[in-house]
């Protein structure tokens, strides 16, 4: 009989069946599309929101994995991907503006994170920076460059929060500490990346301000411009992972 394969926790994949290089992004639905553009695309798992799909982009393997909202299942899925072979992981996904000149629309390449994520202070202390890796940042502004895409370049803010809750939040001080936006899970792919030495980075879409500048209501966001900076951010993505070393 042969052996049962291990299928690693959430993402439901086994050793040997991901690509080393992996595009994650939080929507199964987005990550369904991303698959789509991969040659000799094939859906791997479907379990809860991780659904994980495997090909080549210029004859390169890529995998790309969903991870949902939020740095708890998130975490879950980068250690799971990097337990299964993952050695370069970009993150594709969508923020909320924290500086004037991100509007709905901007690429956003992130540098680093600040770690409000409410999961990483659990795995190491808050002294622990979220850095995203040198060379994944390069090959994501090179291929934004040869995309002919203008990309803004800087710190994200990892926070744990969708909606405003009762306490305030700290997103009005790190608009002031030139954070450039917001999102749910840079930080917990940029720790867990660090501690295993796998290469990671990210390149987020800018879909509306930040909901603590602008109020829930201010959340309007550009469905066509989102449409439209989305394609060029999985376009930049994929050209950008095939260049990183592993």
């Amino acid at each position: 009989m042969a052996e049962e394969k291990m299928l690693y926790p959430c993402i439901h994949v086994g050793d040997g069946e991901i690509a080393e290089r992996v595009l994650v992004c939080g929507d199964p639905a987005r990550a369904e599309w991303i698959g789509s553009m991969l040659e000799g695309s094939r859906c791997l798992a479907k379990n809860r929101e991780f659904w994980t799909y495997t090909g080549t982009h210029k004859g390169v393997p890529v995998t790309v994995s969903s991870h949902g909202v939020g740095a708890g299942g998130a975490v879950s899925a980068f250690e799971s991907l990097w337990r299964a072979g993952a050695r370069v992981i970009i993150r594709i996904g969508t923020c909320g503006g924290m500086q004037p000149e991100v509007k709905t629309g901007d690429i956003v390449v992130a540098t680093a994170a600040c770690r409000e994520d409410g999961v990483t202070d659990k795995i190491v202390p808050a002294s622990y920076p979220a850095i995203a890796d040198c060379e994944v940042i390069s090959a994501l502004i090179s291929a934004a460059a040869e995309n002919k895409t203008p990309v803004h370049k800087g710190i994200v803010l990892t926070g744990a929060l969708f909606y405003p809750g009762l306490l305030e939040s700290r997103v009005k001080l790190y608009a002031k500490a030139g954070v450039m936006a917001f999102e749910n899970e840079v930080a917990g792919l940029l720790v867990v990346s660090s501690l295993h030495k796998v290469k990671a980075g990210a390149i987020i879409v800018a879909d509306a301000p930040a909901f603590e500048l602008v109020g829930v209501e201010g959340y309007q966001p550009d469905e066509d411009a989102l449409k439209i900076a989305q394609e060029a951010q999985i376009k930049i993505a994929l050209d950008a992972i095939v260049k990183v070393s592993v």
